[in-house]
């Protein structure tokens, strides 16, 4: 990777660990809401998705944000497998992309649906050595880490064509990752404004939501940050990258690094 151009991306999206002091000036007098995705911002990205486990330091770190601020995490994974993976009782979960929370509206009707796409799925990309397939509840994700360059093209081919089929369904593309959801106007973005409005903040301006995530889907929580006018979107990425993100964060461990200096700073406020 050249240096140059990711200090020069740095720039436009500046490190949230080197600029905290100026950014926490803002959060005086106002309720600091954190949102956060799950694989690749509380865990690294892994070869085998069903290892991506968070470190004890992050779940202890990750536990005391919980108890300072409403925390939520919103993820491509079912939210029963997110809480398998975080096993904290006092932290909001969303999964598959946010349509696995209490929405307004029925998911359910799409379970029938998902169980007959996996079914083809399985039955089409059986021959495609390193597909994984996991069933997210409401999303099917078709993880494509261990798919040769050669095969790609065979199982993207696949997976569009099924999709097709589908008119209540879309496909979008993650970090080596297919993902075939509803076709319904909710993506993470809508999940950060129901949960703020579960939370009482809908419309509050005494509310500063922080949303840290890494992955394309989470542009959509970065865009609705922005067209509310305040709070913080935080984008992990150790590489130049396009994004919606007013700042930045190289890996994980900055992320545990961050959420860190958030508590230390929340018990300096609450004692001064």
């Amino acid at each position: 990777m050249n240096e140059n151009r990711y200090h020069s991306w740095l720039k436009k999206h500046p490190s949230a660990l080197e600029t905290f002091d100026e950014m926490i000036v803002s959060a005086k007098g106002k309720k600091i809401v954190v949102f956060l995705d799950y694989d690749g911002t509380l865990s690294n990205i892994v070869p085998n998705p069903d290892q991506a486990f968070m470190s004890k330091k992050m779940r202890r770190v990750l536990s005391e944000v919980a108890r300072c601020f409403p925390t939520a995490i919103i993820s491509g994974r079912s939210r029963d497998k997110v809480y398998g993976f975080v096993k904290l009782d006092d932290i909001y979960y969303a999964g598959s992309h946010g349509l696995d929370i209490a929405a307004p509206f029925q998911c359910t009707d799409y379970q029938p649906s998902i169980c007959k796409i996996l079914d083809v799925l399985k039955e089409e990309t059986s021959d495609i050595k390193g597909v994984m397939l996991e069933n997210n509840k409401f999303c099917v994700s078709v993880h494509f880490r261990h798919v040769s360059n050669e095969d790609f093209p065979i199982l993207e081919e696949v997976v569009k064509s099924v999709v097709d089929k589908l008119d209540e369904f879309r496909l979008s593309e993650g970090k080596k990752v297919f993902e075939i959801r509803p076709d319904i106007e909710w993506d993470k973005g809508h999940a950060l404004e129901y949960l703020l409005e579960t939370l009482g903040y809908g419309s509050s301006n005494d509310v500063l939501p922080i949303y840290i995530g890494d992955d394309r889907t989470d542009e959509d929580a970065f865009k609705a940050i922005k067209k509310r006018g305040n709070g913080y979107s935080i984008v992990v990425s150790s590489r130049p990258k396009d994004t919606m993100a007013l700042y930045s964060l190289r890996s994980p461990s900055d992320v545990k690094k961050f959420l860190s200096r958030l508590v230390i700073w929340n018990k300096q406020s609450v004692t001064s």
